[in-house]
């Protein structure tokens, strides 16, 4: 079952979102439901493809990493 979903978006976001979507051969609704669909998603290490499993663990970060920070300055540093 479809429902209309309203979503305020800065104009800049919503013009390149658009553009990717045309060379994607998407529309923006489609983006925005896998979107959703991918980060509500549980995640089960079972159902990791076998070359992303060989590499679970083989990184180690410092104690003191932060991954919220990180994520957020790469946003930043995209968008700007």
């Amino acid at each position: 079952m479809l429902t209309k979903l309203t979503l305020t978006v800065e104009k800049k976001v919503i013009e390149k979102a658009k553009s990717y979507a045309k060379e994607t051969g998407r529309s923006l609704s489609e983006l925005v439901e896998n979107y959703l669909a991918t980060i509500t998603e549980e995640k089960n290490p079972s159902d990791l493809s076998p070359k992303l499993k060989k590499l679970v663990g083989s990184v180690q970060l410092p104690e003191d990493f932060d991954e919220s920070k990180e994520r957020l300055s790469a946003i930043e540093k995209k968008h700007s």
